[in-house]
């Protein structure tokens, strides 16, 4: 007979994976203090399939965040720190020449792994960004004319400093548009930075990032399921019409220069779905849309001038869109 302790069970309702998710949930928030919004948006982006780009000056976490996943999950993780001179096949990998056998061998970069953090990747050329972006969106990579499929689950954490500018190669548009979300970190609160000063000097010398808290969860497959379970659940032609209403209102909003996509409206319901699993519903309701609105549609906009002029940013336009655009009633 087993003496563990059993996890509290999931209402009758709850939609396959639910138990899943909150297992992930739990596991994650055990060393990332705080910022429950960026946890739970980083996880819809897993949980959805996607990719995310994370924005916050250096120290807020970013690297705990993308090696607590991993550890949540018993994936395989890799770093990548993005500089000027790096260069494509240092990400993807390259052919080499073995002198002990006389053939040709391929070396597999870091970018076979389940979650990669890419940092500060505005730091490379835009030919390196470009080669992981493709490796992105085909889930291979193309070495010597042979297809390596990457094992799944694969999910790039991109990172990028909004301060510095100098040195630094922005994305473009159709690049960025390849990310699932963008996720801003900001600076915690005064109680969640005592307790993070507390948890780093505490017992240990240096700055080592601890993530023993977090304990493995899920497995791969596992995540797998989630992600078809999320695909899965409900989603009424009103909601998905309202998803694409505020896609298509950032399109015509004065002073925004561009505005989302098709592509857009698909993230939106596609992460609503996530989002509202991870809240342990089997279907969708406008709330999930309006929740991951901003993360969604925020680096599909480009402003104009006179926008940036105001001081306003993607969030403030995204926040007026969501005010006019009627939501469905139940």
């Amino acid at each position: 007979m087993s003496n563990e302790t059993p996890l509290s069970p999931q209402p009758p309702e709850a939609p396959a994976g639910a138990e899943h998710a909150r297992r992930l949930l739990e596991s994650v928030r055990a060393a990332f203090v705080g910022q429950e919004r960026v946890v739970t948006e980083t996880l819809a982006a897993l949980v959805a399939g996607g990719h995310v780009l994370i924005e916050g000056v250096p120290g807020l976490g970013k690297t705990l965040l993308a090696r607590a996943l991993a550890r949540a999950v018993n994936g395989g993780y890799a770093r990548v720190q993005f500089t000027p001179d790096l260069m494509p096949s240092d990400v993807t990998g390259h052919t080499l020449y073995d002198a002990t056998s006389g053939r040709f061998r391929i070396r597999k970069g870091p970018v076979f792994t389940n979650f990669l953090l890419a940092d500060e990747i505005n730091r490379a050329p835009a030919k390196t960004q470009s080669a992981l972006l493709e490796v992105m969106q085909e889930r291979q990579v193309t070495l010597e004319d042979q297809a390596l499929p990457l094992e799944p689950p694969f999910m790039v954490l991109a990172t990028q400093n909004p301060v510095e500018q100098e040195g630094t190669y922005p994305l473009p548009e159709a690049q960025l548009d390849r990310f699932l979300l963008k996720v801003r970190i900001d600076y915690p609160s005064a109680d969640e930075e005592s307790d993070i000063v507390d948890r780093v000097t505490r017992g240990q010398t240096g700055e080592q990032l601890d993530v023993e808290a977090v304990m493995p969860m899920v497995s791969a497959a596992e995540v797998l399921d989630l992600q078809q379970a999320a695909a899965g659940l409900e989603a009424d032609g009103q909601v998905v019409d309202y998803a694409v209403r505020i896609a298509r209102a950032t399109r015509d909003w004065p002073g925004v220069h561009n505005g989302a996509g098709p592509r857009g409206g698909i993230a939106l319901v596609r992460t609503a779905r996530a989002y509202a699993l991870l809240q342990g519903r089997d279907f969708i309701v406008p709330d999930d849309v309006k929740a991951i609105a901003k993360p969604v549609l925020r680096h599909r906009l480009q402003l104009g001038a006179e926008l940036e002029i105001e001081g306003l940013s993607s969030d403030d336009v995204l926040d007026q869109i969501l005010e006019q655009v009627e939501a469905p009633r139940p």
